[in-house]
């Protein structure tokens, strides 16, 4: 008697291809923080790894319906057991080569690492689908949605139970244990198969997908893919740079294939009829950031990327192809992936400014979604003419034009009621336009250009952003006596335009913040010739603390930034204060383990972009690195200040690990200061000799520093384990 049946077994075995598949993927880009660091950039060129990968996995499986069933198992047992070769699952020990474009280096390490077995799980979902099939056990599309439950678990279990509680070395040798588990259930399953030649069945086929409905599904696949990486782009650089939050536009789109392709079709249903109305929602919040609602817009963001993705999903299932063709269609649902993944990590940096990609693919997403009918009586009886549709389209298209460029100030300033009555007057034509998919894109891009879109554009037109692999950067006048450098909804610079105050610290480096008194007493502390290393240049801020006779390097891993400094037409701090600074552009760790020891007397990290946090610049061994770099009595400078973490007992206890004195200043200007645009800021300062900690005084006497109270229990943050869950803040 089977304790369990072909369908359970078959689940069973895609489920758990599934959840190691998703479960090494944030396990190999925590591994490889240290070499790459931690910007959302870097997690795109992991996703596009993945994704090649999975396209070749599904190639794979799809060559393997030409042998009979009996003999693609053999075939692919076979391979498991060769791939088992580069078991335990790590990362390849290569460097970076100096000079290297960094989007190419990682997507050839990634690569290089997990590429075999990666390879092998990733055939699992189309290849068991296709065996199910030759079961005659019933219709196989249904279990993709048990792979995307598995694909989301794997993904989800990772920040919240393996990272942090086990470390890397016991993560891949977890890994490795499951890949054997798997193996065992491909080969249970495989017993199901029964001996038939593929050719046998040939008769009974459906007829073989043509060019077109092909090119239809990589559509179908590459905009949700595509729109999947932009959120996650857009969202931790303009909307909440919070931590762990890339997890969830992918475990959404993860689910939205569950839904999608579900045997009851009912959920599927709905979303495609909302999806028109929820893709307004995200026109409205495309061009507007997330300064002053971010959880509102957060969630409005994913909202829409989870409803449009299960619509277009939903869209796919209902053209599948018959079984005989499943693997087919499963290579070019991966292909579509893969394009939408090189959209928007590759081609997306190199020709936009800002984040363009979003919006772009907003539209797109209108244009892909099932033929629906008008939900209001009126815009049905408006588009069920033909006569008057075309000439009602052209009207309203030319009407939204104009009211976009009148509410978007494109026609000069107006006032706000003018801007109100066109943006709603915008939203009102929308809604009409539901059931006309052209118009219906139409109105969705000129909703985007009246809410800051035309703005984006003129920035963009006037050369005030800059796009790199890292991010994107903003130079802004705030009126007539400031100009600020922003990456998204982060602060990076202030620089007053004052006559006579360009030369002023401001922002997080005020006179009195941490960094301040210590730059100050520079030569107090070390004598003339004090040597000073700064990790992350930002606007070049800390250069005006420079002395004659000092010894000043800079460490930025973005060459971006480092000519955002250097252009006196955006920030005169460098060409003022430090004209021929040292700047050393690459990851702030490597570039530190290469100069000689001692060099430094007092180094400063202040390298968070985004308020994403560099884990691998914080570890016991980073710490080494400063050590090693300083002089022995030597001042280590960190910047903690953040928005949802709290990095007080990561450095504390990598201060007692090293045998560091930490003390702490939190600094908080007063409001007389607001003229100088001075910031709230937490510095850190250790030293290994305490004396050189007491001298951090700015000569009123005053308790400037605290001691850096320990938080019992704490562990070490090392290469080896880290996780920034204990660290979160509960309340902002």
């Amino acid at each position: 008697m089977t304790i369990v049946g072909t369908r359970q077994r078959f689940v069973l075995t895609i489920c758990a291809g599934s959840f190691l598949l998703f479960l090494v993927q944030p396990m190999i880009a925590r591994m490889a923080l240290p070499r790459l660091g931690g910007s959302p950039a870097v997690w795109n060129s992991a996703m596009l790894v993945y994704q090649a990968l999975l396209l070749g996995g599904y190639a794979y499986a799809h060559w393997l319906g030409r042998f009979a069933a009996r003999r693609q198992a053999l075939i692919h047992l076979g391979l498991f057991l060769a791939s088992a070769i580069f078991l335990p699952i790590g990362l390849a020990a290569w460097q970076p080569p100096l000079g290297i474009e960094p989007g190419l280096w990682v997507l050839w390490l990634l690569g290089a690492s997990i590429g075999p077995l990666f390879f092998v799980v990733a055939a699992q979902a189309p290849l068991l689908q296709r065996w199910y099939a030759l079961t005659g056990e019933g219709d196989p599309y249904p279990l993709y949605a048990a792979s995307n439950i598995g694909s989301f678990a794997g993904l989800i279990s990772y920040p919240l139970l393996v990272e942090p509680l086990l470390t890397l070395r016991a993560q891949s040798l977890l890994w490795s244990l499951g890949y054997a588990a798997l193996f065992f259930l491909v080969y249970m399953s495989a017993r199901r198969l029964p001996p038939v030649d593929p050719q046998a069945e040939a008769a009974a086929t459906g007829p073989k997908p043509d060019t077109r409905t092909m090119l239809g599904w990589t559509a179908l696949a590459a905009v949700p893919s595509g729109l999947m990486l932009a959120t996650t782009l857009y969202l931790t650089t303009d909307i909440v740079a919070m931590p762990l939050l890339w997890v969830l536009p992918l475990g959404l789109y993860l689910l939205s294939y569950s839904i999608a392709f579900a045997e009851r079709r009912d959920a599927a249903r709905l979303f495609g009829q909302i999806a028109p109305l929820v893709l307004l929602i995200g026109a409205c919040i495309a061009f507007t950031g997330g300064v002053h609602f971010p959880v509102f817009i957060a969630i409005g963001i994913l909202a829409v990327l989870f409803v449009v993705a299960v619509a277009l999903h939903g869209r796919l299932y209902d053209q599948r192809p018959a079984p005989e063709h499943l693997t087919r269609f499963y290579l070019v649902l991966s292909a579509g992936g893969m394009l939408g993944g090189l959209f928007c990590a590759l081609l997306a940096p190199l020709i936009f400014d800002w984040t363009y990609e979003y919006p772009i693919l907003l539209v797109a997403a209108v244009l892909l979604l099932p033929p629906h009918r008008a939900i209001l009586r009126l815009p049905r009886l408006l588009w069920e003419n033909p006569d008057r549709r075309h000439w009602l389209a052209a009207l309203m298209l030319v009407a939204g034009l104009l009211l976009s460029m009148l509410g978007g100030g494109l026609l000069g300033p107006q006032p706000p009621i003018v801007r109100t009555i066109g943006f709603v007057t915008i939203i009102a034509m929308a809604v009409m336009a539901l059931g006309h998919r052209i118009l219906t894109a139409g109105m969705l891009l000129y909703l985007m250009l009246c809410l800051s879109g035309w703005e984006k554009l003129s920035q963009s037109a006037s050369g005030m952003l800059t796009r790199s692999y890292f991010g994107v950067y903003g130079v802004v006048d705030k009126g007539a006596d400031q100009r600020v450098l922003f990456h998204g909804t982060t602060l990076h610079g202030i620089q007053n335009l004052t006559p006579g105050m360009e030369r002023e610290p401001t922002s997080y480096y005020a006179p009195k913040s941490g960094v301040g008194l210590a730059l100050a007493n520079a030569q107090a502390l070390y004598g003339p010739k004090a040597g000073i290393d700064i990790v992350g240049l930002g606007a070049g801020t800390l250069a005006c603390y420079a002395r004659p006779g000092e010894h000043w390097r800079f460490y930025e891993i973005d060459a971006a930034m480092a000519k955002i400094a250097r252009d006196p037409a955006r920030f005169t701090f460098l060409s003022r204060c430090l004209p021929d600074a040292d700047i050393v552009i690459g990851d702030a760790r490597m570039t530190l383990a290469r100069q000689p020891a001692g060099g430094a007397n007092i180094l400063v990290i202040d390298a968070f972009s985004s308020d994403s946090i560099p884990v691998h610049l914080l570890t016991r061994e980073a710490m080494a690195i400063y050590g090693r770099r300083l002089t022995p009595d030597g001042l280590l400078l960190i910047h903690i200040s953040n928005r949802f973490l709290d990095l007080r007992p990561v450095i504390a206890a990598a201060a007692r690990a090293e045998g560091w004195h930490a003390r702490l200043r939190h600094y908080r200007p007063s409001v007389r200061d607001d003229a100088h645009h001075y910031a709230a800021s937490i510095w850190v300062a250790l030293s290994r000799d305490p004396a050189k900690l007491d001298r951090l005084v700015d000569g009123t006497g005053r308790p400037l520093w605290q001691p850096l109270a320990q938080r019992p229990g704490f562990a070490t943050w090392t290469d080896d384990h880290a996780s920034i869950l204990p660290t979160l803040k509960i309340r902002p």
